[in-house]
C-alpha cells in the first residue's frame, strides 16, 4: 500500500493509497490525533453519502455529524461556505473538531476551506471519492470556492492532517469521471515524470477499464508527482505553477459554459491542447511532440464538445487567480516531462492557439459522431 510523504514548512502528512481504507478509517483519524480530543463531522455529497455511508460508517463507533453540499461546480460557492458553517455551529462544532471531506475535487475543496475558516481554523482530512480528487485536488493544501467572475477565487491554503485514497471507491465512478481524472495524471506526466506518461501510453486498455492494479499505479505516480512539487514550492511562488498546465483555458471553459457543460478534467485536457498550441508556435515544442502529447489526451477521451467562442476564452483568462501585477503566466510544455513558466505571451498568440484546439474539437467531435472506433492498446 502506497505512502507518500509530504512535506511543506507548514505541514507533514501522509498520502496513502489503496484498497479497503475505509474499513479502517476511524482508526486511522484516531492515531492522528493521539492524546487529542476531536469530534468529527463529514461533508458530502447525498450521491456519494447514498453510495457508500455503511462502509463509511463501519468503523466508527459513534457515527460522525454528516453535512451535506449538492454535488457539482455550481455549488462551489460561498453560499454554500456559510451554509455549512451554519450546519456545523447549530451543531456545537468547536475548535476540537475535525471535518472528513467525503467526495471529489468540490467537496474537497468546499471542505478544506471550510476547516480554515470556521473558528479560524480546525483540523480536516481527506478521503476522496473520484480520480480527480485523489491524484490531484486531495493533496497540497489549495481550498477555496469559485465566483461569478472566475474559479477559485476565493481561498485559503489549509493542509489536511492526511489524505486516505481508498481505490475501491473508483468502482462506482461513471467512465466519463474517471477520463476526466486520467488528464490530471496526463497533465503530471507531460510536466514532471515521463515515466508516468509512458505508463498511461502503454497500458491504456487496463487503466481505461478501471483495472485495480492499474488504477493504484497510476495515483501514485501522479500524487508523488504533486507531492514533490508541493514540498519544494508550497505557496505557488515558483515551481508549483507548472500544475497548472491546462488550466488557464481549462479554468475559463468552465467559466464560459457556467460549469455544465463539463467536467473539470475534460476542460483541462482542451486547455492541455490549447497549451500545446502556444508552445508549437513559439518553436518551444517539436510538432512530433506536440502531436505525441495531444493524442494521448485524446486517447483517454473523447472530450466533449462545448460552446465558446475563442475571443471570449481568451478574455476570461484576464480574471485568472495565476495573473499578478495585470501579468498572466503560462505553463508551456517544451517536451514530455518538461515545461516553461513564460510571462509574456500576447493574446493574439492565445487567440489563435484556442481557435485551432477549436477547430480539432470540431473534428474530434465529428469523428466520434460517426461511431469510428477509437483505438486501444494494452
Amino acid at each position: 500500500m502506497p505512502v507518500i510523504p509530504l512535506k511543506t514548512p507548514s505541514a507533514t502528512y501522509d498520502i496513502t493509497i489503496g484498497s479497503g481504507l475505509l474499513r479502517t478509517l476511524s482508526s486511522r483519524i484516531a492515531k492522528l490525533n493521539t492524546g487529542k480530543a476531536f469530534r468529527p463531522f463529514v461533508v458530502t455529497s447525498p450521491e456519494i453519502w447514498g453510495l457508500w455511508h455503511s462502509q463509511f460508517l463501519a468503523s466508527f463507533k459513534e457515527p460522525p455529524v454528516a453535512l451535506f453540499l449538492p454535488a457539482g461546480e455550481a455549488h462551489k460557492r460561498m453560499a454554500g461556505v456559510e451554509a455549512l458553517a451554519q450546519q456545523l455551529a447549530t451543531a456545537g462544532a468547536d475548535r476540537d473538531s475535525l471535518l472528513i471531506a467525503f467526495g471529489g475535487g468540490v467537496i474537497g475543496d468546499v471542505t478544506g476551506f471550510l476547516a480554515a475558516i470556521y473558528m479560524r481554523g480546525i483540523r480536516y482530512v481527506q478521503v476522496p471519492t473520484t480520480l480527480l480528487s485523489q491524484v490531484d485536488s486531495s493533496v497540497g493544501g489549495k481550498t477555496g470556492v469559485n465566483l461569478v467572475a472566475g474559479k477559485n477565487l476565493v481561498g485559503s491554503f489549509h493542509h489536511p492532517q492526511a489524505v486516505f485514497a481508498d481505490t475501491d471507491l473508483l468502482r462506482t465512478l461513471p467512465a466519463a469521471e474517471l477520463r476526466a481524472g486520467l488528464q490530471e495524471s496526463i497533465k503530471a506526466g507531460v510536466i514532471y515524470d515521463p515515466r508516468l506518461f509512458r505508463y498511461l501510453e502503454q497500458n491504456a486498455g487496463a487503466v481505461l477499464s478501471g483495472e485495480a492494479a492499474a488504477l493504484t499505479k497510476v495515483v501514485a505516480a501522479s500524487v508523488r508527482v504533486k507531492a514533490d512539487v508541493v514540498s519544494k514550492d508550497e505557496r505557488e511562488s515558483g515551481l508549483r505553477m507548472i500544475l497548472n498546465f491546462g488550466h488557464t483555458i481549462g479554468h475559463a471553459i468552465e467559466a464560459a459554459t457556467n460549469y455544465k457543460q463539463l467536467l473539470h478534467g475534460e476542460a483541462v485536457g482542451w486547455g492541455s491542447i490549447a497549451a500545446l498550441n502556444v508552445a508549437l508556435g513559439r518553436r518551444m515544442i517539436t510538432g512530433q511532440q506536440a502531436e505525441h502529447i495531444t493524442g494521448l489526451i485524446l486517447r483517454y477521451g473523447p472530450l466533449p464538445a462545448f460552446k465558446a467562442d475563442a475571443a471570449k476564452l481568451v478574455a476570461l483568462t484576464s480574471s485568472d487567480k495565476k495573473t499578478r501585477s495585470g501579468v498572466r503566466s503560462y505553463v508551456l510544455p517544451s517536451g514530455i516531462g518538461t515545461t516553461q513558466i513564460v510571462k509574456d505571451v500576447t493574446d493574439a498568440e492565445l487567440l489563435a492557439a484556442t481557435e485551432s484546439m477549436l477547430l480539432l474539437m470540431r473534428a474530434h467531435t465529428a469523428k466520434h459522431a460517426t461511431g469510428e472506433p477509437k483505438k486501444r492498446k494494452s
